[in-house]
């Protein structure tokens, strides 16, 4: 009888030992996305808009719609440096480096309101005529393109600070990116999307699109692929940028606004008002999603910064708490 026991305990050792039962768990894989710090923007309402940087200074500004402010953080040091006050809806944001000048777009009024970059003393206005949107600093060509009106890309000249040309569209401009000598612009309600040529201004494409609110955009320049983001239904879509071709998509979270191309690691990454950020991965011509980070309720703009490798996400105040920074870190 004793030896059948030590038999029958044998035996069971080794199913244990073969099932992996008495083997200690996997630990899981960590998100692609780690938040590593939460930088409060102090008594800030209502809606947070775009986001811009000023690499050398490690200083990040923030459109503050909701409080007719522009928040500006310090994030060497991960607090709140000072606030900007009396502007007017600031949707955009852009900073030039060559000049050392901040470029506040501003919704209400139509107006491009302009500080130096040190002391943020007030410069100067360009009137646009009508809300004022988004801004992109063209290096390159010495220009910052900002989207305005009920259609159309005013280009201000950097140094003489004056809109020196206009490229007009069939819409309302949102997010527009700019690739050598062509400009592509979302036009949610002309669900298309405008090629601008950039010396010219004039439009020199149009491809429909055919969902609708095609708000947020990127382009991956390792492949040569327009990414776009719809909110209705939500998806990220994947564009040829030489003829517009859609050759891919998939779903994605919902209230996209921002959107951006991780090249080092090869992914996306997506902000949603829904409250998530959703991760890609680049698989063939598509994209994979390999995770699903929580933000908040309403925090859909965000701003990827290859230079420090982060992403910031901007913190509405709700039930998450005040508005905040929130700052992802990327893993590996």
């Amino acid at each position: 009888m004793s030896n059948l026991l030590q038999i029958s305990s044998a035996v069971l050792i080794s199913i244990v030992t073969l099932t992996g039962a008495a083997m200690p768990a996997r630990s899981e894989d960590p998100p692609p996305l780690q938040l590593e710090a939460k930088i409060l923007l102090g008594d800030v309402r209502g809606r947070i808009d775009h986001m811009a940087i000023d690499l050398k200074r490690q200083r990040l500004f923030v459109a503050e719609l909701g409080n007719d402010s522009v928040g500006i953080v310090d994030l060497a040091n991960r607090s709140l440096l000072r606030t900007l006050s009396g502007l007017n809806e600031p949707q955009g944001v852009g900073y030039d480096p060559s000049t050392d000048t901040l470029f506040v777009a501003n919704a209400r009024d139509g107006s491009v309101k302009i500080f130096d970059g040190n002391e943020y003393k007030p410069t100067g206005k360009i009137e646009l005529g009508g809300d004022a949107d988004n801004i992109r600093i063209d290096a390159a060509a010495g220009r910052a393109v900002v989207g305005y009106g009920n259609g159309a890309l005013g280009f201000v000249d950097l140094t003489t600070r004056n809109k020196i040309q206009d490229a007009p569209l069939k819409g309302h401009p949102e997010s527009f990116q700019i690739e050598q000598d062509r400009i592509f612009v979302n036009l949610p309600d002309a669900h298309s999307v405008a090629v601008v040529d950039t010396k010219s201004g004039k439009q020199i494409a149009n491809w429909p699109m055919a969902k609708g609110g095609n708000f947020a955009m990127a382009v991956d320049r390792n492949r040569s692929r327009l990414l776009i983001a719809f909110r209705g239904p939500p998806e990220l879509a994947v564009h040829d940028t030489m003829d517009g071709k859609l050759l891919a998509a998939t779903e994605t979270c919902g209230d996209v606004d921002d959107l951006f191309v991780d090249s080092m690691r090869d992914r996306v990454y997506v902000s949603c008002g829904a409250g998530y950020l959703d991760v890609f991965e680049s698989s063939g011509v598509a994209y994979k999603r390999i995770g699903r980070v929580s933000t908040a309720a309403g925090a859909r703009t965000s701003l990827f910064v290859p230079e420090i490798d982060r992403l910031l996400v901007a913190i509405r105040a709700g039930p998450t708490g005040p508005a905040a920074i929130w700052v992802f870190k990327p893993t590996p």
